[in-house]
């Protein structure tokens, strides 16, 4: 049995049709009261990633989890020890997290502290264990979706500042794999996509998609952060911004490893821009 958290979410929504369709025994996770459109064969458990005595019972006899923090998560909460010791408890032989390039590249930053916490609850877990790390997501986009519809216009900041940024159906294409393969214990798997691409030319192939031209404002840091601040905790917006805005060199390079775990390239913004068009028409 494995067990998903995050199951609402462009990664876990994807992973958990994957590992159904693969004919896996399937526990979808999620604080909502029932999940409708889940895949034949899945089983939905409503609990809370952050409340690990919600989930010990859908741990039970569960050979392997998938670790997704989301928005407030991300930056306070138990101890990630409880989590962790839930599933060792349980007798989870695998655990499958997803972190961010960022503890690669800025070991430091504030503003991923918390997931830093995971990672090493993870590593000391006793279990098998694999770490995601991926870059800049190509799903973020989504946050221009309403100003496209009703504008044809995005506003952002750092227009000109590229970054391969990753489908997240590539991250769980990645975590299906290390889910059920041997071979992927003890690794951290940075997850980039195929070439580095700016917010202006991203907006470039969502006009293209529509056959609409679709304007660029660029948005001043202050402006960005007033906007972020919306939807995304005080603590993770300013290293996100510094990640945007100033890129290290390892945060332009396109990394080796999802093509290495998959056997195929990661796939292009534009393919992800075609699955998601209605989101912009």
């Amino acid at each position: 049995m494995i067990v998903i958290t995050g199951a609402t979410g462009n990664i876990g929504r994807a992973l958990v049709g994957q590992l159904a369709a693969a004919g896996e025994d399937v526990v979808a996770v999620s604080r909502r009261p029932q999940l409708t459109d889940l895949p034949n064969g899945v089983r939905h458990a409503r609990a809370d990633v952050g409340d690990s005595a919600s989930m010990r019972p859908v741990l039970n006899g569960a050979d392997a989890l998938f670790v997704l923090l989301a928005g407030e998560l991300n930056a306070h909460g138990e101890s990630p020890d409880n989590l962790v010791g839930a599933a060792a408890d349980a007798g989870v032989g695998r655990i499958v997290l997803v972190s961010s390039q960022l503890n690669t590249t800025r070991p430091q930053a504030p503003s991923h502290a918390r997931l830093r916490a995971f990672e090493a609850a993870v590593r000391t877990s006793g279990t098998d264990f694999t770490i995601l790390r991926p870059g800049a997501f190509a799903s973020n986009a989504f946050a221009w979706a309403e100003s496209v519809r009703g504008k044809r216009t995005v506003f952002a900041p750092f227009g000109d500042s590229a970054l391969p940024v990753v489908d997240p159906a590539d991250i769980a294409d990645t975590a299906a794999v290390v889910l059920r393969e041997d071979g992927h214990a003890g690794r951290t798997y940075e997850l980039t996509g195929p070439e580095a691409i700016t917010p202006r030319r991203q907006v470039e192939v969502i006009s293209a998609a529509l056959g609409e031209p679709v304007a660029f404002v660029e948005l001043s840091r202050e402006e960005a952060h007033a906007h972020m601040a919306q939807f995304m905790p005080e603590e993770a917006i300013g290293g996100t911004l510094d990640a945007l805005g100033v890129p290290l060199p390892a945060e332009v390079e396109v990394g080796p490893d999802v093509a290495n775990v998959l056997g195929r390239p990661a796939r292009p913004f534009a393919e992800w821009v075609a699955r998601n068009l209605p989101a912009f028409r």
